[in-house]
């Protein structure tokens, strides 16, 4: 989402657009998203969101409002219950005004920063499940290097934020990301995806590898990987089918929602998969 509201963002100082701030200052209890959470709004177009609903959309007129008439920062409060027409429970503050071109630059460079703290996602492969995956996990909290040697696989449209090596140096890749990466393959050819995934489990320190294809597939590479020598712990760790929730569906776009779930739960959010976290209150939309 940073990288979509970066570009947003970019685009509407370029075009010369008004833009108003709406940010959550304050959280109690439960409420759509926690504090510090912001959007962008311009008179006809926003980026970002702070819940949804009720919320959102007084906000958005709260906002335009500004944008109109002008005014200092504006702090309203909101009870998320009753008359709010939201039942979350929860009390929020939001927090609005108009940044000035410092501010904005600070907010890019924020964004920016965002970005790259984020946990790095290696995508190999460009094929028709590739490019569904690369439209379909860009929007979400990580980053996403999408490698393949073919340049005209990519299509005529790369998601904002998406890191495109066309190079087919996967080699680099491997080698270069940071512990804790994570990984899907699903190149053009087997070899070559045996080849990035024994690359990978040899490193041991990925959080997520994950490769398209059957059990049989599986059963094939985890022997090849035995001969090798790779332990079978590491081996074990290897997901593969991927998406894999019994849905026997296999067209491109729905293998890639069902990817973008399990790597939610598997590489994002580890601690959810396994009984850890806690409950997540959603936008009231």
């Amino acid at each position: 989402m940073n990288m979509t509201m970066r570009a947003d963002l970019e685009r509407w100082r370029h075009e010369g657009q008004p833009i108003a701030r709406i940010r959550v200052s304050v959280a109690r209890g439960s409420t759509p998203r926690e504090a510090g959470t912001f959007m962008l709004v311009t008179p006809t177009a926003q980026t970002g969101t702070i819940g949804g609903g009720d919320l959102e959309w007084n906000g958005i007129q709260a906002a335009r409002d500004l944008l109109a008439h002008g005014g200092s920062p504006v702090d309203l409060p909101v009870s998320l219950g009753g008359h709010s027409g939201q039942c979350c429970g929860g009390e929020v503050v939001l927090t609005l005004d108009v940044p000035d071109a410092g501010a904005l630059d600070g907010i890019m460079t924020a964004l920016e920063c965002e970005h790259h703290r984020q946990p790095l996602l290696l995508l190999f492969g460009a094929g028709h499940v590739g490019r569904a995956l690369a439209h379909v996990l860009a929007p979400l909290p990580l980053r996403l290097a999408w490698c393949d040697s073919r340049p005209d696989e990519f299509g005529a449209v790369i998601p904002p934020g998406v890191e495109v090596h066309d190079d087919g140096n996967w080699e680099r890749l491997v080698a270069t990301a940071p512990p804790g990466s994570g990984a899907l393959v699903l190149t053009q050819s087997h070899a070559l995806d045996s080849l990035i995934v024994a690359s990978i489990l040899e490193r041991g320190d990925f959080r997520y590898v994950g490769l398209i294809g059957s059990h049989t597939k599986r059963r094939r590479f985890e022997a090849g990987f035995r001969q090798i020598g790779l332990p079978e712990e590491r081996i074990a760790t290897m997901i593969c089918p991927i998406g894999d929730r019994g849905v026997r569906d296999k067209r491109p776009p729905v293998i890639a929602a069902l990817v973008a779930a399990e790597i939610i739960t598997h590489f994002l959010h580890p601690a959810c998969r396994d009984g850890e976290g806690d409950g997540v209150t959603r936008p009231d939309e």
